[in-house]
């Protein structure tokens, strides 16, 4: 009797990748899961909310005070910082709101917690950085509306310069945010330090760009971008330029696309955890 060969399976096909469509739904999916989610506990919503809303207040406060002695910093006037806070707050409001999973990214990393996102057919990045969100948001917001509104920036026709540069900034936000975190493919456990960077880039957002020197400005325009998180999308409320416009527009497309790319040379390196989840629905 002849020898019988088992027959060999054929290798399984590789996961289709989401086309474009499909990726946009989706993010549109996590986002309006992120505005339901925040609003969930009503008190834990309230106490973020309200905190971030006074922490904001005592910080104009403080600007309050010292344009009351001198009259400008470094040409910049009350009135322009109210402008740069606010757009900032607002940016990074949206961040947080939608994608506050990557204030955890390297720990994600790290401990192997990347698994359960890649086991689903939807980009692991969008689903790793929006499966969580922090109602603390909802207070910058607040305060972005309510310091243009008070100061009379607020207007028909400044109000879609205000949401285009939120937006352009908050993706730069969540991107920078992205590559800092990233480093823990290479590095490991980093989780407090990656989150110390990324947020230590809101504190040179909120001051003018005019008091720091050649060489500090040059970094502060490429590898910790406060430039198009808050100077050039609160120049557009300032005094609005095409070139400005521009410049937001570059950082909100060229920061996310490093980002991206960071994030997948990492994930050759990755080496998943010893526990698999996979997360229903």
């Amino acid at each position: 009797m002849p020898p019988t060969t088992s027959p060999v399976p054929a290798p399984a096909a590789p996961r289709a990748r989401p086309g474009l469509a499909s990726t946009l739904r989706f993010l549109r999916a996590l986002v309006a899961t992120s505005l339901k989610e925040s609003f969930a506990n009503r008190g834990a919503f309230w106490i973020q909310a309200v905190g971030m809303f006074v922490n904001d207040v005592i910080w104009i406060a403080v600007w309050a005070i010292f344009f009351a002695r001198f009259e400008h910093l470094a040409g910049w006037t009350l009135h322009d910082m109210v402008a740069l806070y606010a757009v900032t707050a607002g940016a990074v409001g949206i961040a947080v709101i939608t994608g506050a999973g990557v204030r955890d990214l390297a720990r994600t990393i790290a401990e192997g917690g990347l698994d359960v996102f890649l086991v689903q057919p939807q980009p692991a990045l969008l689903h790793a950085v929006g499966n969580k969100t922090s109602a603390a948001g909802w207070g910058d917001l607040a305060n972005c509306v309510l310091l243009l509104a008070v100061t009379g920036q607020w207007s028909l026709a400044a109000a879609p310069w205000v949401v285009v540069g939120a937006l352009a900034g908050a993706a730069v936000f969540l991107s920078i945010g992205v590559i800092v975190h990233s480093l823990a493919f290479w590095l490991g456990s980093m989780q407090v330090l990656a989150r110390q960077v990324w947020e230590f880039t809101i504190t040179f957002s909120l001051y003018p760009e005019s008091i720091f020197p050649g060489a500090l400005r040059v970094l502060l325009y490429t590898a910790i971008p406060a430039a198009f998180i808050g100077w050039f999308p609160s120049g557009l409320v300032r005094a609005f330029s095409l070139e400005g416009l521009a410049w937001c527009l570059a950082g909100a497309v060229v920061f996310p696309v490093v980002a991206a790319v960071v994030f997948h040379l990492g994930l050759r390196r990755y080496a998943s955890g010893s526990r698999v989840e996979v997360r229903a629905g």
